[in-house]
């Protein structure tokens, strides 16, 4: 029916029919590299899962307004920033602190979940840390936001 390639190209994207029934349904094609392998804390290594990734995300994500196709760019962005060179293993910090700061980008709460689990947090002040920067954006945000609103206010003669 349809094919087109989706994230940074790293895949094809084809929209097929079943003869038998003419149901549609849609099926990824990616290239098979070589085995990227991952270094976890405790040293020890396994095969990279983008499956593995994308379910963490998924979980942060629960209950929240974000599509699966949203988490799949994402996850393609990641691989291509994680394995664009031609390193062979990658330490899980690193795809943790990649996956992270997209969740930071996309949703601040799925941010706080994904982060207070891969950063094992111990007690309420480790989540007060992370949230210190949202808090601080937010309220900059919000200043400015004011600052734009008096500002036309008092130019338009209106007073609050």
């Amino acid at each position: 029916m349809d094919s087109r390639t989706v994230g940074a190209e790293m895949a094809i994207r084809r929209r097929r029919v079943c003869l038998a029934c003419g149901q549609r349904f849609t099926t990824y094609e990616r290239p098979e590299i070589a085995p990227r392998m991952v270094v976890k804390k405790n040293g020890s290594r396994e095969c990279y899962s983008r499956e593995k990734v994308l379910r963490g995300m998924m979980t942060a994500c629960e209950k929240r307004q974000i599509t699966l196709e949203q988490l799949n760019r994402v996850v393609d962005r990641i691989e291509v920033e994680l394995f664009d060179g031609l390193e062979k293993e990658i330490h899980t910090s690193k795809i943790g602190e990649r996956v992270s700061q997209a969740l930071k980008e996309l949703d601040q709460v799925a941010y706080v979940r994904f982060t207070s689990v891969y950063r094992e947090f111990a007690d309420i002040h480790e989540f007060v840390d992370a949230l210190k920067p949202l808090l601080n954006k937010d309220a900059k945000e919000g200043r400015e936001s004011r600052d734009c609103r008096d500002s036309r206010e008092s130019r338009d003669g209106h007073d609050s």
